[in-house]
């Protein structure tokens, strides 16, 4: 290339200045505080805070606060605190504001973060990400996930080590089609729940940490399956079918040789994974009841069931809304595949997914709205029978009076004594544990069942003309219309309610604050030092140093996702460092540093911290409500040898790949492959 046509090195002349030593400093903070969020505590005057709630109850914005509250809350002292939640999710976002505060960052930033610029169009990843999450979401909400999940636990029997396979490939297979965040919302419970059904499996780790890993390992196959992949995916111009087609090979060997690494090295005691399981099963007479729809609320309740352990031996499922969403999903990825195909061979820029995968979510979002109101009369009359019943337990239990309760939560205590001491290592209840509303109880002394029957429905009756009489105010008003919600549209609801919607304002702050370091020359710095690397390693060092880093600053950049953007603008500026001194990079160099980062990226999901991926909160949240505590030392502990393990085999087999597949030829810069 002529000196005369040769682009301009990166500028880094402005990391001198303050505004840029600030930039880097701030998102060296946010990032830390991604992976330990906290509060910070703001005293307020008790009587200026009291004033604003009596204000917003004039308005009828809030409920009028009863006399009992206030005087509860004036004998705590003149002064009352509140928290400012600095978070995984908002971090980010301060961190934003701050740098447009004192003009570090500018409109620039904020739009090339935003609409997008060098082919990352973050508005199109984001759009892509909730519209095809609604439609893999409504796919789990069908009950299809946790049907084929009990499905698998019949094909393994009682036999561990089979059992562990099939489940092993089973989450692999799905993480595969739909990624890893349905796998979390509904594989997650699943295994909480079968280890608790169990009577000799002594801990969960085994099952829960190998499923999330392999959720993670299997979402790096499909460009849809995860955001970081459609990122990387439109940064290099790759089409999804060539993204695949180079990192299929690495992925399948990787869960090949890591399946018998976890089995006889990781997890090799016998309690972790036992030779033979015995499963509890349920009586007879539940097992002839219809399944439970856990789509609806209240349902269920006030029947005798077998809470959690009934949800996989006797699992719900909506055969038609699981044809309908998985044929929405299927026709979704194929069109995906075919139109990013199509343009891209034509030399012509890629559509953007979000043209696809949009109208997708709308229908099916649109599908889930007709069947839920065709239905509203049955899944109405279900939520309120079990509404009902549980006022009616409420009441009962209050009628019973103080002995009954104290009773009562004694034996509730040494039940989340029992369950604290087992979830310390097996992270759930025992079997058989029961908790307050099970336990046998008789009326109160000198009331018959009938009296205390008649007692409840009065004391019911003067509960809902009470609360008929209270004034209308935006918070009773919210709830009930989101009551009518959940009970007309129940799977609609609880679809939208799991959406990441809190990824979308992390996800845009973070791409500002990347393209606020590349603007301020911090980026082609460390593009200037990934050029010395690669200078001394070729092409292994680009497959392993890609690889290592996306491994270890997911846990440290705003998750995997703030990771691919880092590493994606550090290797845009590497080849804009390479065409100003008019050098070049081999093919094979080229393309095995850009997928050892696609390797890395998903598989730092599962590595040091829990924040590594939101699917990784996500996962720890659900088992925390089942029982299962998952220490941040635990995490890191049982995962770094299936870490190392994944990250060793999926480098050396994608150096193999690459010294095979690819030629030692110079990479012409931006070029479509």
């Amino acid at each position: 290339m002529d000196m005369s046509e040769r682009p301009p090195p990166p500028d880094i002349s402005q990391i001198s200045g303050w505004r840029s030593i600030i930039t880097l400093v701030v998102f060296v903070i946010t990032n830390v505080i991604v992976s330990f969020p906290f509060h910070i505590p703001i005293p307020v005057p008790r009587i200026l805070w009291e004033g604003f709630l009596s204000v917003l109850s004039k308005l009828r914005l809030i409920p009028p606060r009863d006399h009992a509250e206030w005087s509860k809350d004036e004998a705590r002292g003149h002064w009352t605190t509140l928290h400012l939640s600095i978070s995984t999710i908002t971090a980010p976002v301060y961190a934003c504001l701050f740098l447009l505060a004192i003009l570090a960052i500018g409109r620039t930033e904020v739009y090339d973060g935003t609409i997008g610029s060098d082919n990352i169009e973050p508005y199109d990843v984001m759009i892509f990400f909730i519209t095809l999450a609604y439609i893999a979401i409504s796919i789990d909400a069908s009950g299809l996930l946790k049907f084929l999940a009990f499905k698998v636990l019949q094909k393994g029997g009682a036999k561990g080590h089979r059992l562990f396979l099939y489940l092993y490939c089973f989450f692999f297979a799905l993480g595969t089609a739909i990624g890893n965040d349905p796998i979390v919302l509904s594989g997650t419970a699943f295994l909480a729940y079968m280890i608790r059904a169990s009577s000799n499996i002594a801990s969960a780790r085994a099952w829960v940490f190998s499923q999330f890993a392999i959720a993670n390992i299997s979402s790096a196959i499909l460009v849809s399956s995860n955001p970081t992949n459609l990122v990387l995916a439109g940064a290099f111009q790759i089409k999804f079918i060539d993204y695949t087609a180079n990192i299929i090979v690495p992925v399948l060997f990787t869960a090949a040789l890591l399946f018998p690494c976890l089995l006889y090295l990781v997890f090799r005691d016998e309690k972790l994974v036992p030779h033979v399981i015995d499963m509890h099963t349920l009586p007879d007479a539940e097992k002839e009841m219809a399944p439970v729809n856990p789509n609806i609320p209240h349902a269920g309740a006030g029947e005798d069931r077998s809470p959690g352990i009934g949800e996989i031996l006797n699992p719900y499922l909506d055969r038609r809304h699981a044809a309908i969403s998985v044929g929405i999903m299927a026709a979704t990825l194929i069109s995906v595949l075919v139109i990013n195909a199509v343009t891209a061979s034509g030399g012509g820029k890629p559509t953007p997914v979000m043209y696809v995968t949009a109208p997708a979510a709308v229908l099916c979002f649109s599908a889930d709205l007709f069947f839920g109101w065709r239905h509203q009369h049955a899944t109405r009359a279900v939520a309120e029978k079990g509404r009902l019943a549980e006022e009616r337990a409420a009441i009962e239990q209050e009628l019973r009076g103080p002995t009954a309760s104290s009773s009562v939560d004694a034996a509730a205590a040494d039940t989340a004594a029992v369950t604290t001491n087992s979830s310390s290592d097996t992270g759930g209840s025992p079997p058989g544990a029961h908790g307050a509303g099970d336990l046998p109880e008789k009326p109160p002394r000198g009331m018959t069942d009938e009296a205390l029957a008649a007692a409840v429905t009065r004391e019911l009756e003067e509960r809902k003309k009470r609360e008929a009489e209270k004034p209308a105010n935006l918070v009773s008003l919210t709830r009930r219309a989101y009551t009518w919600w959940r009970e007309t549209f129940p799977a609609a609801s609880i679809v939208m309610s799991r959406l990441p919607f809190e990824l979308v304002p992390f996800a845009f702050a973070m791409f500002v604050l990347v393209q606020g370091l590349v603007t301020r020359g911090w980026v082609p710095v460390f593009a200037y030092g990934w050029d010395a690397w690669i200078k001394r390693t070729g092409v292994v060092g680009a497959v392993g140093g890609m690889g290592f880093l996306g491994v270890v600053l997911s846990n440290f950049t705003g998750t995997n996702i703030g990771t691919t953007i880092l590493l994606c603008r550090i290797m845009q500026a590497w080849q804009q460092i390479l065409a100003s001194g008019g050098r070049d990079t081999t093919d094979r160099t080229f393309w095995g540093a850009v997928y050892g980062m696609a390797l890395g990226v998903n598989y730092g999901a599962f590595s040091s911290a829990l924040c590594a991926s939101l699917a990784g909160l996500l996962w720890r949240d659900i088992l925390l409500s089942k029982g299962v505590i998952v220490h941040r030392l635990e995490f890191l502990r049982v995962n770094a040898p299936i870490i190392a393990i994944a990250t060793a085999v999926g480098c050396a087999i994608l150096v193999g790949e690459v010294y095979i597949m690819r030629k030692d030829t110079p990479f012409i810069m931006l070029s479509q492959e």
